[in-house]
């Protein structure tokens, strides 16, 4: 039997994954650009983190008061995200013209929801076989087709997302080569990975720098800085092994304990009473 996009988005070692996403994500400059100048990861790494997979969660598990909740919170937070492009000027000598050009930006730009729907599907279902083996085709195409949500959700158009997997192989391709990073992007990369705060989240950053490096394309890899070589590629090849070997053996109950935690924090917060109240989730922005 296929799998579901509900037997796979609970395991919670696909967290393993959210570094690489983000900074796919990120290498685009649009949205490099406007998360560095309008999220506070940085200063709240876990409160984003569990913002984030809550909202995947309630998207796949949730009821409909639950899945309206979390896309009024998202639709309320990507209003302030936009900006215009500017073309940089070069400056008269003495003058102050910065000869930069600003990428324009708005969180509701379907090009760019596209391409951070992408970066999820992708790191998770790479991540996913890499762990648990390579899925099967019908699995592979029910998950795709699934995934769709994850986008619509966040008011990609109907019929945006690529038709199929063939399709989107070809749209992965084209925007890695269209990728670059840039001090926007590097600057928000090194925030990610090197958290001030709390202290017991910076003796994990380690193992967490060593995953994410692993797992990105190595021009992406290359681009950021991070360090590699037969030594680290060694530590990482290592590391999975473990994983594959200890993971899928853990109870479903361990696995999925990070999915009841946060859906039952969202249970109490639709049945106490939403106090963040904000724009129809329909709505789009102002």
């Amino acid at each position: 039997m296929a799998l579901a996009l509900a037997d796979v988005a609970a395991e919670v070692v696909l967290v393993a994954g959210g570094g690489r996403a983000i900074l796919l994500q990120i290498a685009n400059p649009a949205i490099g650009h406007a998360v560095a100048r309008h999220s506070d990861f940085a200063s709240r790494p876990l409160d984003r983190l569990k913002a984030t997979i809550t909202y995947l969660y309630a998207l796949v598990y949730g009821t409909p008061d639950e899945v309206r909740l979390v896309r009024r919170r998202v639709n309320a937070a990507h209003g302030p995200v936009r900006q215009e492009a500017s073309a940089g000027e070069a400056g008269e000598a003495g003058g102050g013209g910065s000869g930069r050009s600003e990428p324009g930006y708005s969180a509701f730009d379907p090009e760019l929801q596209l391409w951070v729907t992408a970066t999820l599907y992708e790191t998770a279902t790479d991540l996913y076989q890499r762990i648990f083996g390579e899925l099967d085709g019908a699995s592979a195409d029910r998950l795709y087709r699934e995934y769709e949500v994850i986008g619509t959700a966040l008011q990609l158009p109907p019929g945006r997302w690529p038709a199929d997997r063939s399709a989107f192989q070809r749209y992965w391709k084209e925007q890695l080569a269209g990728l670059a990073v840039d001090e926007e992007s590097r600057r928000v990369a090194t925030d990610l990975l090197y958290p001030r705060s709390p202290r017991w989240l910076r003796t994990l950053m380690p193992l967490v720098r060593l995953t994410t490096a692993g797992l990105l394309p190595a021009e992406l890899r290359r681009a950021y800085g991070m360090p590699w070589g037969p030594r680290r590629r060694r530590r990482f090849e290592l590391w999975m092994r473990a994983v594959r070997l200890v993971y899928p053996r853990l109870p479903v109950s361990w696995r999925f304990a990070l999915r009841d935690r946060y859906l039952a924090g969202l249970h109490r917060e639709v049945r106490d009473g939403d106090r963040d109240a904000g724009p129809d989730p329909q709505a789009g922005p102002a």
